[in-house]
């Protein structure tokens, strides 16, 4: 029992891990002088087509300038950098199989009304939704694209913690600016 214990703790800590991971990508010019960007400004053209709620809009954009801020940058009417935001959502339907053989009926033998054994089972599905938000820096002279990450995660569904979650997946992205450039 004492060796149980241990592995049901990993198993619960990888559960909840899971459930709250976010998966990051990133991509950047490398011609791109990131020292050269410390004001910003949002991008209302590419933000009007994301295909989300105005709420989430704003959401998002509030995390995302949060974060800017607490990386030194300025929003500024006259920018160094332009930011933009993309979205996608799906969604994910996971059905678990719980059919199985098993000793039924009551005390530490299985004696009772249900006899020695019996059938169970049943199919649990679980449905959520994952989405993909895409932050685009965009060098606001050339107008050309110079970072861009993106973050896969469950989506919250409770209006009271999309907030939070919305932070969590805006600054799993945000870590990720500005890139580790490779010195030659």
């Amino acid at each position: 029992m004492k060796t149980l214990k241990p592995i049901l703790m990993f198993l619960l800590v990888g559960l909840l891990a899971s459930c709250s991971s976010v998966r990051v990508a990133t991509d950047y010019d490398q011609s791109a002088n990131f020292n050269d960007y410390n004001t910003f400004a949002f991008f209302k053209p590419g933000i009007d087509q994301a295909e989300i709620s105005d709420l989430d809009k704003k959401r998002i954009l509030r995390a995302i300038e949060s974060e800017l801020m607490s990386k030194g940058f300025t929003k500024s009417e006259n920018p160094s950098m332009l930011v933009s935001i993309f979205t996608t959502a799906q969604q994910r339907v996971d059905v678990y199989n719980n059919m199985g053989w098993g000793w039924g009926g009551f005390g530490p033998w299985g004696f009772g009304p249900y006899g020695y054994g019996g059938f169970y089972g049943g199919n649990n599905i679980a449905r959520t939704t994952e989405g993909t938000l895409y932050i685009d820096l965009i060098d606001a002279q050339k107008k050309e694209l110079v970072w861009q990450g993106q973050g896969n995660g469950y989506l919250a569904a409770d209006v009271n913690k999309k907030q939070a979650r919305i932070n969590e997946i805006v600054n799993e992205i945000m870590m990720q600016y500005p890139p580790q450039v490779a010195k030659n």
